[in-house]
């Protein structure tokens, strides 16, 4: 067996018989081959950097980019036009009040039915044929697109109620495929539903106290959390407006699950 020093002799004596051009070459594999050796070697610290440059570029993009939120509506924050004259000087801390109304099987719907619950309110007669089968047709994309969402439910108020008994309400349900354990038709005193409408929904224009002359039409879609505060307002005929209000549903999912 030669040792290293006659081997390392050999190679040298032998390198410089062979034409420049190839010992270039040599030299230059030999190089590349202590570089990925190098590389081999620094692979796990490489990796190691490249995961936390990620993790600093997504903290610093948090930082700087705020979650998006959704309003929270009181009476001042509303166009004057669509609240009580009692009601405007209201700043803060505004609740869609208590109510006990009767839904299309007869049975007593209250503000607890809602308790935890993210909703829709619209207002509606079974006779109108304008705005209100649009405006169904629109509730019944809603009650589709969370239909296995526990937490989110509608809440549909005649403006008719003495012509939208509960068999009546039955039979539109029925027609429009409404769901009864996700979406409440609900029809009930008229003073109290108009009250719903314009002193805790804020969901009319017209004035008005309830009575028997008394009448409103609105294609509002009003989109309150589980505090009963509202968050929203939607032209409920309008199939961007109940996209946009789809997407602000889940953004108060999201919310309301991680507190």
């Amino acid at each position: 067996m030669f040792s290293d020093q006659v081997r390392g002799l050999c190679w040298v004596n032998f390198n410089k018989l062979l034409p420049t051009n190839y010992r270039i070459f040599v030299r230059n594999i030999s190089l590349l081959y202590m570089d990925l050796k190098f590389f081999k070697k620094s692979l796990p610290t490489l990796a190691i950097m490249a995961v936390f440059s990620v993790l600093m570029i997504y903290a610093i993009y948090s930082l700087l980019t705020p979650e998006k939120r959704l309003p929270v509506y009181n009476p001042a924050d509303v166009n004057p036009r669509l609240v009580d004259d009692g009601l405007r000087h209201i700043r803060s801390n505004h609740r869609v009040g208590d109510f006990s109304l009767i839904n299309q099987r007869g049975d007593t719907i209250t503000h607890q039915d809602y308790q935890h619950s993210i909703y829709v309110v619209d207002f509606f007669f079974t006779r109108c044929t304008t705005i209100c089968p649009l405006m169904t047709s629109n509730m019944t994309t809603l009650q589709a697109a969370f239909l296995n969402d526990e937490d989110v439910k509608l809440l549909s108020h005649s403006v008719t109620p003495v012509i939208d008994s509960v068999p009546v309400l039955k039979a539109y349900a029925e027609q429009m495929g409404v769901i009864d354990a996700k979406w409440n038709l609900v029809t009930g005193p008229k003073k109290h539903i108009y009250d719903l409408a314009r002193k805790h929904y804020f969901a009319v224009l017209d004035e008005g106290d309830g009575g028997l002359q008394d009448f409103i039409h609105t294609e509002n879609f009003v989109l309150v959390d589980p505090k009963r505060q509202i968050r929203g307002f939607y032209d409920g005929t309008d199939p961007e407006e109940i996209a946009r209000l789809i997407q602000d549903i889940r953004l108060l999912q999201s919310q309301f699950r991680n507190n």
